[in-house]
């Protein structure tokens, strides 16, 4: 059975990562885990850290 990953939203401007998806702009491949993303990754929309994802509520 599939299983969605996660996905965090940024605080500051609403981005979603989706752990699906990944963030390949920004060299990070589908299905990396959130928790695997290097702490030096930003937004890429408003250039904020990791600190200001928090986990989205299905």
């Amino acid at each position: 059975m599939f299983e969605d990953k996660p996905q965090w939203v940024c605080q500051v401007c609403g981005w979603i990562y989706d752990e699906t998806v990944g963030d390949p702009d920004s060299g990070i491949p589908p299905g990396t885990r959130f928790e695997d993303i290097p702490d030096d990754w930003m937004c890429p929309e408003c250039l904020v850290t990791k600190e200001d994802f928090v986990l989205l509520s299905v």
